[in-house]
């Protein structure tokens, strides 16, 4: 299938969605091979994962674990490096073919641009890099020449519904939304929710954040504001439709009012493998789809005015500029005070508003001016947590 084997530079190894990566290369050692593995903090998993793989390098991003790397990989034939400007480094390694960002929130910006001026072939995991600077990596990813393929499960599947239809219009993209936990809560249910049943979402296995995010359908914001980037469509012709069986991945519905949908079991494994095989699909040992499990398929309306999260993140990307990154700093701001215990859920959109409004707005942001305006917006939320 391939001449060689696909090198593979994973950011964020040791998050959910890089230790499902490392399950398909695993159970495909002969097709792909990983070069770099990167972490933030968890410099135990990052070690175990070192010395099952051996990769080529590795990056602790907090550089006061380096030390504790270092030592346990010694002996090893693996380079250690450190440090924020490493991860920007290390994309940009020759023989890498993919990177796979899989960071949590903003830390993903920087090293995903290096990886496109390096000419990689982005395997996106990190919505918030789009909803940060959507205009800026789609116009560096066109400079470069060098592919985005999406890997959240409802990109995915909207990317796998347009093969092969090359030169048909889109008229609309259906995104479809579990609801999360909460999704039959009354507005006076949701005040008093606690982390721990947010951190419990029905169907997908996913890290704290992008769970929190999930049970405020801010997630489903920011996937809102991705796909508007990934497939160059206006935001009224993106639908969101509650799917609480989760199924049906996502649909693209064209000219000629067919809808195409992609569906599968809930497993993230799926979408990461179709990034780092495509244009190939290959065997997977995931468990299949059976019908006469699932009689009944349904489809809600969201509730913007229950989930307001939702609401922001629509006005923020008609609003545009530097909104998303506003909406996208305040947000990480408010999800580690919830998780914190420090704010209420509903508090998290209270938060969210607040720093809209109060943090400077530029309509035709740079890259200088996307990382002013995300640490002023941090600034800005914690006083508002703190007021």
């Amino acid at each position: 299938m391939y001449k060689e084997k696909r090198q593979i530079a994973i950011l964020g190894s040791t998050g959910s969605i890089g230790v499902q990566a490392l399950d398909v290369i695993r159970e495909h050692a002969d097709l792909f091979e990983v070069y770099a593995l990167t972490a933030n903090n968890n410099v135990e998993l990052l070690i175990q994962q070192a010395k099952a793989f051996l990769p080529e390098m590795v990056v602790i991003a907090n550089e006061s674990k380096y030390k504790q790397l270092k030592e346990a990989l010694l002996g090893l034939p693996i380079k250690v490096w450190a440090g924020e400007n490493a991860l920007s480094q290390v994309v940009e390694s020759e023989p890498i073919d993919i990177v796979l960002t899989a960071m949590v929130g903003y830390s993903g910006l920087k090293p995903t641009i290096s990886a496109i001026k390096a000419g990689k072939i982005i395997a996106l995991a990190n919505k918030e890099t789009l909803v940060v600077a959507g205009e800026l990596i789609t116009q560096l990813a066109c400079e470069n020449k060098t592919a985005i393929l999406p890997v959240d499960s409802e990109h995915s599947a909207i990317f796998q519904c347009l093969a092969g239809e090359a030169g048909n219009s889109i008229e609309k993209i259906i995104l479809t939304a579990s609801g999360g936990p909460f999704r039959t809560f009354s507005p006076e249910q949701l005040v008093h929710v606690t982390k721990q049943e947010a951190l419990k979402h029905p169907n997908w296995r996913m890290g704290a954040k992008i769970t929190i995010d999930s049970a405020s359908m801010m997630n489903k914001g920011f996937e809102m504001i991705e796909a508007k980037w990934l497939f160059g469509v206006k935001t009224e012709q993106i639908q969101i439709v509650v799917h609480p069986q989760s199924i049906i991945h996502s649909m693209v519905q064209f000219e000629d009012s067919s809808i195409k949908a992609q569906m599968g079991l809930p497993d993230m494994r799926l979408p990461i493998q179709y990034a780092l095989s495509y244009p190939n699909r290959i065997f997977s040992s995931f468990e299949r789809l059976d019908f006469t499990k699932f009689p009944v398929l349904s489809f809600e309306e969201p509730d913007m005015k229950k989930f307001r999260n939702l609401r922001l993140a629509y006005q923020a990307v008609e609003k545009g500029g530097n909104m998303p990154c506003i909406l996208n700093a305040a947000n990480e701001i408010a999800v580690e005070a919830f998780l914190a215990d420090k704010i209420g859920f509903l508090t998290m959109s209270d938060v969210i508003e607040k720093a809209m409004e109060q943090t400077s707005f530029i309509a035709s942001p740079d890259l200088n001016d996307y990382i002013q305006t995300d640490a002023e917006a941090r600034i800005i939320s914690k006083n508002i947590i703190l007021n």
